[in-house]
């Protein structure tokens, strides 16, 4: 693969349904939604393939808005995704095809990403 057969664009989150649909459209499959946490923001990717061609969009989440749509009533299997972005993360995610409610994953702290922030050091007694 080359990267002529590999395409990253950034979009705005409030198009991320329409051009999931879009490249459904189109044939595409869903490939996999990567979340990514940095100091500042959520990088949320997703990647779609069609005749061995990968087309990937990313979604800039602020903090402040730990909320975005789902994209499983375009692609169904996506809530698998969805649902692990909310264990870990700390993501809302609205209108999944199946919602977990924080129990698809069992962690030792929840929302092990969801915060870029070291924790507040236990307290001594």
């Amino acid at each position: 693969m080359t990267s002529a057969d590999q395409t990253l664009e950034i979009i705005p989150l409030d198009t991320l349904v329409a051009r999931a649909r879009l490249l459904r459209e189109q044939g595409c499959r869903l490939v996999q939604i990567c979340a990514t946490r940095l100091p500042d923001q959520l990088e949320l990717t997703y990647s779609f393939d069609r005749d061995m061609r990968l087309s990937s969009f990313r979604v800039i989440v602020a903090p402040d808005e730990a909320r975005i749509p789902s994209i499983s009533s375009v692609f169904w299997c996506a809530f698998l995704y969805e649902n692990e972005m909310h264990d870990l993360f700390n993501l809302a995610v609205d209108g999944m095809a199946v919602d977990f409610h924080g129990k698809l994953y069992t962690t030792a702290v929840k929302f092990p990403f969801g915060s870029t922030k070291a924790p507040a050091a236990p307290a001594k007694n």
